[in-house]
């Protein structure tokens, strides 16, 4: 699937069953509640925390999706191409840090 196809099914997904998109400014909450979630879940399986039980079952994909599906409803709202905006942001980048990162110590 594509970045373009996912904005295109997402937006088809919320006209058909979601009724409408929630507003801009919630849906920017619950990006913030979706990277909470997908947070408390990389601690406990990447970092010192451990699991409780109501953290067992949880799938990191799963709770990245919730993340990526929500900033797709963000993009179509403001219309934003995030194809567009991917590609330009891969220019910016390469032209920003091409060397810099290379250069960084801390990464050798």
């Amino acid at each position: 699937m594509t970045i373009q196809k996912a904005q295109i099914d997402v937006d088809q997904w919320i006209k058909t069953f979601g009724v409408k998109y929630f507003s801009e400014l919630t849906n920017l909450g619950i990006l913030m509640e979706e990277v909470g979630e997908l947070s408390r879940l990389m601690v406990r399986k990447y970092g010192e925390q451990s699991f409780k039980e109501s953290d067992k079952g949880k799938d990191l994909g799963d709770e990245l999706a919730d993340v990526l599906w929500v900033l797709l409803c963000l993009a179509n709202q403001t219309g934003v191409n995030l194809t567009e905006a991917l590609e330009k942001n891969f220019e910016k980048k390469t032209i920003r840090d091409s060397e810099r990162h290379k250069q960084n110590e801390k990464l050798q």
